[in-house]
């Protein structure tokens, strides 16, 4: 028996509003499974939102990709690696299928990170496809950064896609450590016992916190299975949140686009992601990581087996972190000795704690607050949605060449020892140079990429006012030579004239009408000497008037003639130059 009441007496009053619901629900457009989930979840309008989402196409914007399909190899390969792994640095002793370890006392972890390499099937390539995915990530990020900053895809309002970005990529290093920090072998057992000097070295409260992460005194048996919940949990969580936060805002905002014909900052030329785009990400991705399983399958990494179970009393010679971390290693060793000291009854090694602790914190915070420092002095305040040309913002594109010049610099110096071993040099000759080079060498990469860039926006501006050199030299009938300049499209030509050319902001009177002092002038004076180093040196692109003058130029050249016959002979001269600029142009 029903329990709907068919004979309600108001039923007839809402008899339009039914018939209403009725067509509506016969208007919808999906049916069977579909049509009943979205009856439940109204997700249909979402869906299709997605769907029609348009992307634009080009190579530069696949880096971003990489970094997450690595993560998601790092994920899946990850999970894998957790059936068998045990975190735990009970003491044990090896039986395994390695025989030049059995019978010897190690970790419960190093135990068993052999045994998924010798004895699990499948478990050495897994383990190897892991970390190799990790390195890929990593430089992958750090790749896909470096191309917005230099195209100025952060500006508004990507400002927090930025400052998400930058703390992934300090989040991406930092799981990193805590991975190869996993196994207990000799090696990652180095980098922890550096870790805990790194600890140590914090004023004050260094032993303090050096006990409390270690749980007591070092190594302990604590760290290991701490690492390993911030490397599975933790870390993962925060990373896979912030690369979700991130894909929204990108679907929010649109993707950014390179200049080019129809695109302007209101639109994006490029790929809807049904049915397109998500069948070349999905081939894309089932690239990435057949180019990670094929490096996994045939270059070794990281072999524990070859380095031992870790012993706090040996250190394996030549060891380095993980190419990530190689910058911070540099840095303590360019760091001089004689900046330790004792005061108020504490040590405090300034030899260690800048570039152990300090730095990390401070270069991503310098990274992650250029895009505000950049608006304020630009006073930019608009949307942007179209990307730099590098050379068309030489300042910035400086600054970026600068800061990874200094990157390299401290990435070098982390192998002094075996540069001075393989080149048969003294070390103390290789530091003093790094040492010299880190304060030298980015002012020098700075003023050489500035002025690179503006060679080639002055190469841009002639190529625009004469048009692009073909190599075909003219002869005139009285012995002079002529280069033949093919002209160029509307739509090259726009792409070359598009960007805008920033003046340097002009000082204002620092007083008011009364002779009062603008509370002010002091910020205005600080941001107009930004302005001015940032925007001194530029090449305007050319305007209208200027492009015009141009053209009349090259049409009035070698008009002036003496007596009819050359006057009819540079005619049909310049008619000939017309053709062969045509033919140019066509072909």
């Amino acid at each position: 028996m029903s329990t709907i009441n068919e004979s309600r007496p108001a039923d007839a009053l809402r008899a339009g509003d039914r018939q209403a619901d009725e067509r509506a629900t016969a208007a919808k457009p999906l049916g069977g499974i579909a049509g009943w989930m979205d009856d439940r979840l109204g997700a249909a309008k979402g869906v299709s939102f997605l769907a029609k989402k348009v992307f634009p196409d080009h190579w530069s914007f696949m880096l971003g990709e990489i970094a997450m399909y690595s993560m998601i190899v790092c994920l899946l390969t990850g999970a894998f690696l957790t059936f068998w792994f045990v975190p735990s640095a009970s003491q044990v002793v090896y039986d395994g299928s390695y025989v030049p370890l059995q019978g010897v006392t190690m970790s419960d972890a190093y135990r068993s990170t052999l045994g998924i390499s010798f004895d699990i099937r499948g478990g050495l390539l897994i383990r190897q496809i892991h970390h190799w995915a990790a390195l890929i990530f990593v430089v992958s990020v750090f790749v896909h950064m470096a191309r917005v900053f230099f195209t100025g895809a952060f500006r508004k309002p990507r400002e927090i896609n930025w400052v998400f970005g930058t703390i992934l990529s300090l989040l991406a290093c930092i799981e990193g450590f805590a991975g190869y920090s996993l196994p207990d072998d000799l090696l990652s057992g180095t980098g922890i016992r550096a870790m805990n000097g790194f600890m140590q070295s914090a004023p004050v409260i260094g032993s303090y916190l050096s006990y409390f992460v270690f749980g007591g005194a070092f190594p302990g048996e604590a760290i290991i299975p701490r690492l390993y919940s911030a490397h599975v949990l933790l870390i993962p969580a925060i990373l896979v949140g912030l690369f979700t936060a991130h894909i929204l805002l990108v679907f929010v905002h649109k993707h950014t686009q390179f200049p080019g014909p129809g695109r302007t900052n209101k639109n994006v030329v490029g790929y809807p992601l049904l049915p397109v785009y998500i069948a070349k990400a999905g081939g894309f991705f089932f690239i990435v990581f057949g180019v990670i399983a094929l490096i996994s399958a045939v270059v070794t990494i990281n072999p524990i087996w070859a380095y031992g179970p870790y012993d706090p009393s040996p250190i394996t010679a030549g060891s380095q972190p993980d190419w990530y971390m190689g910058f911070a290693d540099g840095a303590l060793r360019l760091l001089p000795g004689f900046l330790e000291f004792e005061a108020f009854g504490f040590t405090f090694s300034m030899n260690i704690f800048p570039g152990s602790l300090v730095l990390l914190p401070v270069m991503w915070t310098i990274i992650g607050v250029y895009p505000f420092v950049e608006a304020w002095v630009t006073g930019d305040k608009r949307e942007h949605h179209l990307l730099d040309r590098p050379r068309n913002a030489p300042t910035r594109t400086a600054i970026g060449i600068a800061g990874i010049t200094m990157y390299v610099v401290l990435f070098l110096a982390a192998g002094n020892d075996l540069m001075a071993i393989k080149l048969h040099l003294s070390i103390n000759d290789i530091t003093q140079t790094l040492r010299v080079l880190f304060f030298v060498a980015p002012p020098v990469a700075f003023w050489i990429t500035k002025r690179i860039c503006l060679s080639l926006q002055r190469a841009d501006r002639q190529k625009v006012l004469h048009g692009r050199e073909t190599g075909t030299i003219w002869r005139h009938a009285d012995g002079r030579f002529e280069e033949i300049h093919a002209p160029l499209t509307p739509n090259e030509r726009w792409v070359l004239v598009q960007h805008e050319s920033h003046e340097p902001l002009q000082l204002t009177a620092g007083k008011d009408a009364n002779g009062v002092d603008s509370p002010i002038a002091r910020k205005e004076r600080l941001r107009a000497k930004f302005s001015n180093f940032y925007f001194r040196d530029r090449v305007a692109p050319p305007t209208p008037s200027e492009l015009e003058a141009a053209h009349h130029e090259h049409d009035d050249h070698g008009a002036a003639v003496d007596g009819g016959h050359e006057a009819i002979e540079q005619a049909g001269a310049a008619r000939e130059r017309e053709t062969i600029k045509a033919d140019k142009h066509r072909h």
